[in-house]
């Protein structure tokens, strides 16, 4: 199989290094803005070649966007411009809405397979691809029904390979979940990281007693801003209304604390840990 992937970062790169474990690709073409992050890609064995997008999308049998959410969209139409029935073309943005909106209408879009591998870090570029990134995480494909069967089946069987469980929703189903278990993370991430920097101009010690609990909540802060600002925007309501909650939860833990109210602390406290059971 002659795979193409739209960029090589820690999702695509990543997805490069899973189908050479498994001998998956026997060739794979990449594409990569700018020439550093381009030969960097090919010095760590990410793509065999480099090249443009119409030829990498006429090709390859599986063509992969992997580029930040906000461009998704236009390249899905522009590859589904170029394929013939024989190919597939996926996506790996962690936003299913506004795509699946875009190419609905699209003559050729049973040859799409909108797909959201749950997994990731905080690192990008090309470095930041890893081996076995996607074993024993979830994939979620989206609005498959309206892909055709054969392409369905040939990424079903690519996630099977990379023994990775499948679940299947519908776009907004995707993008409301998403939000709960990954965008609202990463916003905290964001603030709380803000906050302890705002806090660190006047105490030059404090990062001196910052300890693995500290470092654990903020790891989502060193995450790019060039994947995250779009991804916060175009699901932007799923995200405020999560947020809503969250500043509404924090309200009542300052309440609480304002109060000494032991009890109320301890209850809420307690009922965070039941988190355990789904994490588990």
């Amino acid at each position: 199989m002659k795979v193409f992937i739209a960029g090589l970062g820690l999702i695509g790169g990543s997805f490069a290094l899973a189908l050479r474990d498994h001998g998956l690709a026997d060739e794979i073409l990449g594409l990569e803005l700018g020439e550093e992050r381009a030969a960097e890609a090919l010095r760590l064995g990410l793509a065999d070649r480099i090249v443009s997008f119409e030829e990498g999308v006429r090709q390859a049998d599986l063509t992969v966007l992997a580029t930040p959410v906000d461009t998704i969209p236009l390249l899905a139409i522009k590859a589904l411009n170029l394929v013939h029935d024989g190919q597939v073309v996926i996506d790996m943005g962690s936003t299913k809405g506004e795509l699946c909106e875009v190419i609905s209408m699209h003559k050729a879009r049973g040859r799409f397979v909108a797909v959201h591998p749950m997994w990731g870090t905080e690192y990008s570029g090309p470095k930041a691809a890893q081996h076995g990134a996607f074993a024993h995480r979830t994939v979620v494909l989206c609005e498959s029904e309206s892909s055709d069967p054969d392409a369905v089946q040939r990424v079903e069987q690519i996630f099977r390979t990379l023994d990775t469980p499948i679940v299947y929703m519908a776009a907004e189903e995707h993008d409301l979940h998403t939000a709960y278990v990954s965008h609202i993370s990463h916003i905290t991430s964001f603030a709380l990281a803000n906050t302890v920097l705002e806090k660190e101009r006047e105490d030059r010690h404090i990062f001196d007693l910052a300890g693995g609990g500290f470092e654990s909540t903020v790891r989502l802060a060193k995450s790019a801003s060039a994947t995250w600002v779009p991804i916060l925007l175009q699901n932007k309501y799923n995200v405020l209304d999560v947020l809503r909650e969250h500043i509404h939860q924090l309200q009542l833990m300052r309440r609480m604390i304002e109060r000494d109210d032991s009890e109320g602390l301890r209850e809420m406290i307690d009922r965070a840990n039941s988190i355990q059971r789904i994490i588990d």
